[in-house]
This record gives structure tokens, sequence and C-alpha cells, in this order.
């Protein structure tokens, strides 16, 4: 899919090579450091590392098709802007054919202008019809709660907790169809 980006630019959803590590690793850290804060702690935000997240990418991506995951990343041509990416549901109550959206994620500066939607779109096209897919979200995060409620995503019921800097935190699943 490509849509227009002002004047200048268009955005393009393709399939992740591993060559996008770097960039989707950029991305991820930016996204995480501008959508957690004040929910993580600050030192654990302040603390991710660039070359680390890089290679659990690459790593990821070299493997995604052994492991049934699919990753998409919003190109404007000249950098990454965003990603996202599904596979099987790893939970232990997920049946067989359920899918799991395992992130989605922008770089701040295009929050808001409609690459995160046409990445979702993108990521539930490829999930085969009448497929329940479900996300795990920190509660605290109500930016991306409300935009998940966008796509037809509601709770579930079911919580976790996840330690992130030391910090307990809430997670809520959420499931569609």
């Amino acid at each position: 899919m490509v849509w227009p980006m002002g004047e200048e630019a268009e955005v393009a959803i393709r399939t992740a090579r591993v060559d996008d590590a770097a960039s989707i690793a950029r991305v991820h850290i930016a996204s995480w450091q501008q959508a957690y804060e004040g929910i993580v702690p600050a030192d654990y935000l302040r603390a991710l590392d660039p070359a680390d997240r890089t290679e659990r990418w690459a790593t990821d991506l070299r493997n995604a098709e052994r492991d049934g995951v699919r990753t998409w990343v919003a190109d404007d041509g000249g950098r990454i802007l965003g990603f996202a990416s599904v596979g099987p549901a790893r939970d232990e109550d997920a049946s067989r054919e359920q899918e799991e959206i395992y992130s989605m994620y922008l770089d701040p500066t295009m929050w808001g202008k409609g690459v995160a939607r046409d990445l979702m779109r993108t990521v539930l096209n490829a999930v085969r019809s009448g497929t329940p897919v479900s996300l795990w979200v920190l509660a605290a995060n109500e930016r991306a709660r409300h935009f998940y409620r966008r796509h037809g995503f509601t709770p579930d019921g079911s919580e976790r907790m996840e330690e992130f800097g030391g910090a307990p935190l809430l997670e809520v699943r959420l499931r569609r169809g």
C-alpha cells in the first residue's frame, strides 16, 4: 500500500527485511521513550540500547519464516516510519489458529498521520478471515488502547503483570474476532 505524505513523500507498507533491523530498532526505542514516558521508569527508557535492540530485531527477522511471524514496515523511501508484527498467539489459552499482534510502533513524529492505521489494515488483511487476533497493551497506555478500540479490539478480561525497569506494570489483553 502506498499513500501520499504531504506533497513530496509517499509511504509504502512493505515486508520487513533483515537489513531493516537498525531502523526498526530506532523506531522501537523512540516510540517506547515517548509513549511510555511517565509509565515505565525513566532510567529504563534512557537505558534502551540501540545495538542490543538491532541485534534482537535482526535475529527475529532472520527467524521469522520458521516462527510464522510476519513483520511489515512503513517506509517513505528514505526511512522507516513504523512497523508491525503478527504471528501465532503465544498465550496458554490460545487456540492453534489464533494470531497475536506482537508489536506495532511508530516514530512519534508520525503519530496521528494515518501510518498506524495503514499498518493495522495490512496486519488484519494478512490474517485469515475469521481468525481471532489478540494483543497485549499496558493498561496505562490510553493512546494505544484507544487506537486498538477503533480497530475493533476489546478487553477479554485477561490481565498480567510485567516488570519493566523494576516496576510491575499491568497489561491487559485485547481481542478481535
